[in-house]
């Protein structure tokens, strides 16, 4: 099956799919994005993905290209046109297509574009599995990380000194050793008495949706929940750590830096929150 994209009100191929040059998502990174996960053909945990695009719209004062109440639907349909039952779909919304000048224009309509696609769920589980790596980088990424910008580059840095060090992630790091977050995840540490630590919400890092749903799932199950910062050496002398984001789900982090985390195998709590979120993204048991 060719995959298919939205583009404005179409539907087309992939490989054919395009935008104006003069787009300002391209030329400018004025533009958001969100990244959901599909679960038996889903998506998953839709209206606080939703909640955040409302967000991350305002905060550069990029009109909704269709309603709120429509964009569901399309969602749902470029699903369905890309037959992805395991997976994930992108969307992106530029403030459109203008003349070339930095300020916002007069009169521009915002440009949508969406695409899906599978995601073995074994990736996933594989994750959970053996655990993954972690590296930390400083932080040199803007002021308004709260914001679901397109504007990535920091983040494809960071990542690519973690693909070269061998490591799934990067933990970016302040000036004083406090992790912010990942290249694409909010990070998580486990104390000695099994409380799960992640840093508060504020303008410095995205308010993950899974991250959200991770601190509703823990509290649940009576696993208390520490939102404050919390340094990169503490992290490495952690019980445990983890990962968080719409792809992986929960990832235990087994190693940061080269240093074993707890006995160096993913720990029980991360463990158990992972089996807790894929309970509530709709995965079979024994997926």
């Amino acid at each position: 099956m060719s995959r298919v994209a939205y583009v404005d009100g179409r539907y087309l191929r992939h490989d054919k799919a395009s935008i104006h040059i003069e787009d300002r998502g391209y030329q400018f990174a004025d533009g958001v994005y969100e990244v959901l996960a599909v679960v038996g053909g889903a998506l998953v945990d839709v209206a606080d993905h939703l909640k955040r695009l409302d967000r991350s719209l305002a905060a550069l004062a990029i009109a909704w290209p269709v309603s709120e109440r429509v964009l569901p639907l399309l969602m749902r349909e470029v699903v369905r046109r890309n037959g992805v039952t395991e997976g994930m779909l992108y969307l992106q919304i530029s403030r459109g297509v203008a003349r070339r000048e930095h300020a916002f224009p007069a009169r521009a309509a915002p440009t949508l574009v969406m695409t899906a696609r599978a995601v073995p769920p074994a990736r996933r589980a594989a994750l959970v599995a053996t655990g993954v790596k972690v590296v930390s980088l400083p932080d040199i990424r803007w002021s308004r990380c709260d914001i679901k910008s397109v504007a990535l580059l920091p983040n494809v840095l960071a990542k690519q000194k973690a693909k070269e060090a061998g490591a799934y992630e990067a933990w970016m790091l302040e000036p004083n050793g406090t992790v912010t977050e990942g290249a694409s995840s909010n990070a998580w540490i486990v104390d000695a008495q099994g409380s799960v630590i992640t840093r508060p919400l504020g303008n410095d890092i995205l308010g993950g949706v899974t991250r959200l749903r991770v601190v509703d799932l823990a509290r649940e199950a009576q696993i208390k929940v520490i939102e404050r910062p919390f340094t990169i050496a503490e992290a490495k002398a952690a019980r445990e750590a983890f990962v968080t984001s719409t792809t992986a789900f929960v990832a235990p982090v087994v190693e940061i830096d080269g240093v074993a985390i707890g006995d160096g195998r993913p720990g029980a709590v991360a463990r158990k929150l992972a089996a807790l979120y894929e309970r509530h993204a709709g995965v079979p048991l024994g997926a």
